[in-house]
């Protein structure tokens, strides 16, 4: 879960990028003070990793209590005399950290360059954070839609994928219960049709002819760098009309959040690529298939917070390539150009602040001119920063052929977790359905979903429904779930992370009466 928690902690906006080869443990006596200002050393240690954040981003509050010790400590900075235990999490997870040399044992800096750096962000910070207002009002009522609830619900609801199942199938969801995992398939009337029971939280599902392969990342889907992660290959049985004899494929996965699939090396076999989010440390990897259930790893990027991937040729060579997400710290779209032979070229092709909490993306043709643009999504607010900010929400990237992409739209939607660009309407342009798992419950909670009706040329019209917020929805899935030729939308609840100082009575309500998912049934068609 960040996704699902899916829910960062945003740990590389305070990452100095200390390699393991770099530490030499000076003696804070040995540091000559710097003449350099508080931003000029912002500059060199804050940005090393990732893009620079100002500090009117953020309240000097949140700056001085939250955010600034944290990135002390990547820095050797301590409040005490050594290192705090706590900064390791449990001993399995101490020796990851230690291993990577994520928090060095002696400063890297002086104290007085230190305290300038401090100064600096204090004081050119805002005194207070001003929430986000929604310029128009979202309207209630979804005119193609009909909301439908399934007659069967694991409460409280901790659901961590949701997929609309072909051909009339029905749906399946997966719950991430701690002892407690299980996938639920509900028949095309949303009744339970069996339960499959797991061992860990299931967080992908892909279906190729009659097997699944199925993605678990543990039984802990809080932050952390274990490697517990796995892909399960699942057959369906059609005489007991069940998926039956799950068979490990590939395992040690350290807490992966997505998947992608597809033949990376043309030997007709499909490759995985797993995107390893990890907390502090984690990976981007490509599996090969080598047949007969076997794969070798491949690492593509050795930082965390790989978040979602694309596999498609884009540039019609017979090769396919990757698109990929990063988040936690040096966020950005990467593209992964395929040079045969396993060999893949990085090329960035955006980026994005610390603070974003980027959190999805597809790849998808919005002005017609036979080119990919993006659809990006940030949002996360599970971090050391969990305020309303003005830049969450939905953007949409053109791509001018050469992949040079500029930011076309934006809509903005706190905590904004999901966006799926569909023609739901059916009038040939592509509308977009998003969802959000830290919205502004106080002032705006319909905003948990949205649909923009695409009114063309890149103007849209926000609309929501009356039921909006009956659950906290974290996944989401759009297909034709009655094979009428219309597209429907899943939607999944999960109530881990509950609303902070609730006011409004719905977390209460939610651990309750929230259904596992429910149903938004196009009636286009």
């Amino acid at each position: 879960m960040k996704k699902l928690v899916l829910l960062s902690i945003l740990a590389c906006l305070l990452f100095s990028c200390v390699g393991k080869n770099e530490l030499k443990k000076p003696s804070p006596k040995d540091i000559p003070i710097s003449n350099l200002s508080g931003r000029e050393l912002a500059q060199i240690h804050c940005a090393r990793c990732h893009a620079f954040v100002p500090p009117s981003y953020l309240s000097k509050a949140i700056w001085k209590t939250d955010v600034l010790p944290s990135m002390g400590n990547r820095l050797g900075i301590y409040n005490g005399s050594g290192q705090p235990d706590s900064i390791f999490g449990p001993p399995q997870n101490r020796v990851i950290i230690q291993k990577a040399n994520i928090f060095p044992e002696e400063p890297l800096l002086a104290k007085a360059d230190w305290m300038k750096l401090v100064a600096y962000y204090v004081e050119n910070a805002l005194d207070t954070i001003t929430p986000p207002i929604h310029e128009k009002k979202i309207k209630i009522g979804l005119k193609h839609f009909k909301y439908k609830e399934a007659s069967y619900n694991n409460r409280p609801p901790l659901t961590t994928l949701v997929k609309i199942l072909p051909n009339k199938r029905g749906i399946v969801f997966g719950d991430g219960k701690d002892r407690k995992n299980v996938l639920t398939y509900l028949t095309s009337d949303l009744k339970l049709d069996y339960n499959l029971m797991l061992r860990e939280s299931p967080i992908n599902y892909h279906e190729k002819s009659d097997t699944l392969f199925l993605t678990t990342i543990g039984r802990n889907l809080f932050p952390n760098n274990l490697s517990h992660g796995k892909v399960h290959k699942i057959v369906y049985d059609k005489k007991k009309n069940k998926n039956i004899n799950p068979k490990l494929l590939i395992s040690n996965l350290q807490r992966p959040v997505a998947m992608g699939y597809g033949d990376l090396d043309n030997d007709g076999l499909e490759d995985v690529v797993a995107c390893e989010f990890g907390d502090l440390t984690g990976k981007l990897v490509w599996y090969k298939n080598d047949g007969s259930n076997n794969y070798t790893s491949n690492i593509l990027n050795t930082k965390p917070g790989a978040i979602s991937a694309i596999i498609k040729d884009y540039n019609n060579d017979g090769l396919n390539d990757i698109f990929v997400l990063m988040s936690q710290g040096d966020e950005g779209i990467f593209y992964y150009e395929n040079q045969g032979n396993g060999i893949f070229n990085e090329k960035r092709l955006l980026s994005f602040l610390p603070l974003y909490g980027s959190q999805y993306m597809e790849l998808v043709d919005f002005n017609n001119d036979g080119f990919d643009d993006i659809i990006y999504v940030s949002g996360d607010n599970a971090d050391k920063t969990p305020v309303l900010k003005d830049y969450h929400g939905v953007y949409i990237f053109l791509n001018d052929g050469e992949l040079n992409f500029q930011q076309a739209y934006f809509y903005q939607q706190n905590g904004a977790y999901k966006a799926m660009p569909r023609d739901f309407d059916l009038d040939g342009d592509l509308d977009i359905a998003a969802i959000s798992y830290f919205p502004d419950y106080r002032s705006y909670p319909e905003e948990s979903f949205v649909y923009l009706e695409n009114k063309g040329d890149l103007t849209f019209e926000a609309f929501s429904f009356p039921e909006s917020t009956k659950g906290r929805w974290i996944v989401m899935d759009a297909e034709d779930m009655d094979d009428d030729g219309d597209i429907d939308i899943a939607l999944g609840s999960n109530v881990n992370f509950l609303a902070k100082d609730d006011t409004t009575g719905l977390s209460k309500k939610w651990l309750k009466e929230s259904p596992s998912i429910i149903i938004l049934e196009n009636t286009t068609k």
